[in-house]
This record gives structure tokens, sequence and C-alpha cells, in this order.
């Protein structure tokens, strides 16, 4: 099949390919800048973006926001013009506002969030062109959202359906990831996008639905499209590419990965989480089953549901040791089919490598 194009209200992607946004560091300008030039959508993420910046343990926030504008500016840049570029932000983020004010400041095209209801985005976007889209995991969320934000006058631009098979922070209880029966991707997508027409024909506007998680291939993208979706956002496969921001350990950590590293861990934030079960997650689970909880460094006040005293570990460390290519001290999130890649190839060779395939389905 023939990809279409993506509109996001006035905005045109190329190509129906959303690069997911990975922190902390994982997906900043060079990844997202490259995506968006390919003909995509390409994403920074916001979380602890500035982990570099000199006063990043001093003077946290403003090194987040110092960089999070750098990076939207220098993303742009790389694009030369093409494609879209967005943010992806927790909603359970510390200093939620003030980063979104600062990548609108940035002009950003479009703001993604997720892990929590993302209730108060329209009233931060309202007067701006930024369209916004929320992450859900099912029919049912995206109909709360859509009625939430709705009361405050302001429809999803789109909506991003993240199934059971992503990486990172996920939407099911570990209950649901680990039960053999559970929904794939493609039965959740169709379940909203009929949900979503409901309210597509109650406004009368348009609210295009994307599939995430678990999305490899080019036949995985023609399948969410016959599914209903108008796009997919894919993350893992974005890693294994030389314009990941991510150190070159950390791409390689991928390859070597077997599926059976694959596993679902607990993470601070309160959520379950997909990662490669490296020294670092054994010492941790060691420490917990030695009773040991509570973090000795600062605390960097990444997540508001953290508490430092009981957590087992700070994740914000524990992500930029693995970005920064410390993979034995690191937390490596990855979706449920990293153990598939096996080499590092360019952004642009894998946007043709995933469209020539879907046009071969």
């Amino acid at each position: 099949m023939k990809l279409p194009e993506l509109k996001i209200g006035n905005l045109i992607a190329r190509l129906p390919i959303i690069q997911g946004g990975m922190g902390v560091g994982i997906s900043r300008s060079n990844l997202a800048g490259a995506v968006a030039k390919a003909g995509g959508v390409g994403v920074i993420s916001t979380a602890q973006i500035g982990f570099d910046e000199p006063d990043f343990e001093t003077n946290t926030l403003k090194a987040n926001l110092r960089s999070l504008e750098k990076h939207i500016k220098k993303a742009k840049e790389i694009s030369e013009g093409n494609g879209i570029i967005a943010i992806n932000i927790m909603s359970v983020t510390n200093f939620y506002k003030e980063n979104v004010k600062k990548a609108i400041e940035s002009e950003i095209d479009l703001i993604i969030s997720g892990a929590g209801l993302p209730k108060e985005l329209p009233k931060l976007v309202e007067g701006t062109k930024v369209k916004i889209a929320p992450i859900i995991s099912s029919a049912r969320g995206a109909g709360i959202m859509i009625k939430l934000w709705a009361k405050q006058n302001h429809i999803p631009d789109m909506i991003v359906v993240e199934g059971p098979e992503a990486g990172g922070h996920l939407g099911f209880s570990r209950e649901e990831l680990e039960d053999k029966n559970k929904k794939d991707i493609y039965v959740i997508v169709k379940e909203v996008v009929e949900k979503v027409k409901e309210f597509e024909k109650e406004f009368k506007t348009r609210i295009p639905v994307i599939a995430a998680g678990g999305i490899f291939t080019g036949k995985d993208i023609a399948k969410a499209l016959n599914s209903g979706a108008s796009g997919v956002q894919m993350a893992t496969r974005f890693v294994a590419t030389e314009e990941c921001d991510a150190d070159i350990k950390y791409k390689e950590a991928y390859i070597k990965a077997s599926k059976e590293e694959i596993e679902i861990v607990q993470s601070p934030v309160g959520m379950p989480g997909r990662a490669i079960k490296n020294k670092f997650i054994m010492n941790v689970e060691k420490r917990k089953q030695d009773g040991l909880k509570g973090i000795k460094e600062k605390c960097l006040g990444c997540i508001k549901t953290c508490n430092p005293i009981e957590t087992p570990y700070c994740i914000t460390r524990a992500l930029i040791n693995a970005v920064k290519g410390d993979i034995d001290n690191g937390l490596l999130f990855v979706g449920s089919n990293a153990y598939r890649i096996n080499e590092i190839t360019t952004v642009n060779n894998l946007m043709n490598e995933l469209v020539l395939e879907a046009e071969n389905f």
C-alpha cells in the first residue's frame, strides 16, 4: 500500500511515521531533526533534557528549559523545514507548565503528552497554533480525554494509542502486560477509532489516531493503517540509528539484547515499564529483597509521584547513566521487539526500508 500523508490540523508530514519520544536524552535534536527531514514527525523528549548542561545539578529547571529551547531550535535547523517537530512530555513531570510554555515560545509544532491524564494542556496552548495530542491505552481512555478537553473548548488534534508492547512507562497493569491473551495494538486501535468517530461526528472535526507500541516493520505500519490508524509511532527502531542521541554503547545494548532479557520492571514513577535486564536491574532487585530503599544522592525532582525516601533508585540518574553509555549502571527502556534489531543504520535508510516494506504489503 502507498503510505498516505499524516495530517494533524494544518500540519502535514509526508510520511505517517512518528518517532517516539525517549528520555533521558535518547531523542533530542539530532534524532528528531533527522526524522523530520526524512518526512516524518521527530519527537524530542523533555524528560531531564538538560542533563548535560553544566548547572544541571545546581539549577535543574533552568538547565532543562535552556536545553529544551536549544534542542527545538537545532531540530528545526536539521529538518530544513521538512516534517514536524514535536515534544513528548509526561503529565506527571514536575514543572509541566514551565516546560510547555518554553516549548511554545520555542515554536514547537506539536505536544504529545501521556504518563497520566494531561488535563491542563488545552489551557496552556490556548491562543497558540501548537497542536496537542494525549497518549491513551484504550477506547475508554480516549473518550475520557476527549470529554475532558472538550470542556475546555479544545478537541485533541491527534490521539496516540500506546499498546502493551511499547517500551518505557506503560499505561497497563503488570497483570495486563503479562496476560498471554491481552489485546494487540491493532485490536485496540480499531476500538479507539470507533470511539473517536462518535466525537468526530459530534464536534464535526477529524481526529487522527496513531498506533504505537510494538510497531517494528513496514508490514506492521500497513496493518495499523488497515486497522483504521492514520499513522504510527515507533521508538525502538530509531534507537539503533547513527542519528540517535544516545551513546554508541546504548545502541549496542539493543543489538545484543535477547528476547529473554527484555522484561517488565517496576519504575519509581509508580508505573510498570519494559527494560533490558542488565546488572543494574539485578542490583535493584537485590536491594528490594534486602529491604533497602531510599536514595542517597540529591533528588533532582523529576516526577511528582516519586518519594526519594521510599524509592529503590533514582530514575533520573539511572537513565542518565544509560544515555551516557554506562550500561551496567543504567536503566535501558526498550520495546518488546528490541531483540529483533541486529545493526545500526541511518534514519534515512530506516525510513526508506519501512516505506518499501509497507508498499509491498
